[in-house]
């Protein structure tokens, strides 16, 4: 990620989770936390093998504070225990810590702003293989990939795009595909 030698993301990783988790809360950079009943952070492991990173949080999400507690959770938690993963293995978080109205697609001045949050996670939690999950994902961790597609980054990183949760909720008929897509990555997660 461009932005992980910024001053902010220096600050913020020096201070380490409880400092950063104290900053999102804390933030007000956009009006998002004026219409939010909780930030969501994260959820699973702080020092995770895999990260997976999702859109926004939704309205299950802002209830509970937790990622991926509605549907598109039981689905991902369906795709985790698909690829085997155990506990401490794995961390979900999304680009934006507060809810858009009425879920839509946060704009991109949004993932700007929340940017160095997601950066500091990500630099504190030191991931081998980062799965984006969807083009929100894809958009504001800096990468351009097609569906299925895996690269590696700067820092040695897999990187992999697979397709959001929620939107198989609504295109079943791609859910054998994104099976396929963790099937042919697997051995990135099983070393």
């Amino acid at each position: 990620m461009s932005d992980k030698n910024s001053p902010v993301v220096t600050d913020l990783v020096k201070g380490g989770f409880p400092y950063l988790e104290q900053k999102i809360l804390e933030c007000k950079n956009c009006a998002l936390h004026e219409t939010v009943t909780n930030k969501v952070i994260s959820k699973g492991s702080e020092n995770p093998k895999v990260v997976f990173i999702g859109e926004a949080p939704g309205k299950n999400e802002d209830e509970t504070g937790i990622p991926f507690c509605g549907r598109a959770g039981k689905l991902l938690d369906k795709f985790i225990d698909y690829m085997e993963l155990k506990d401490g293995e794995w961390a979900v978080i999304n680009t934006l810590k507060c809810r858009p109205p009425a879920n839509r697609t946060p704009t991109k001045k949004e993932i700007e702003i929340c940017r160095p949050f997601l950066t500091t996670q990500i630099e504190l939690m030191k991931p081998t293989i980062i799965i984006l999950l969807g083009n929100t994902a894809e958009k504001a961790y800096g990468e351009t990939l097609e569906w299925g597609e895996s690269k590696i980054d700067e820092n040695g990183t897999h990187i992999v795009k697979i397709f959001h949760p929620a939107a198989l909720i609504y295109q079943r008929s791609r859910e054998a595909e994104q099976y396929g897509y963790l099937d042919k990555y697997r051995y990135l997660w099983n070393e």
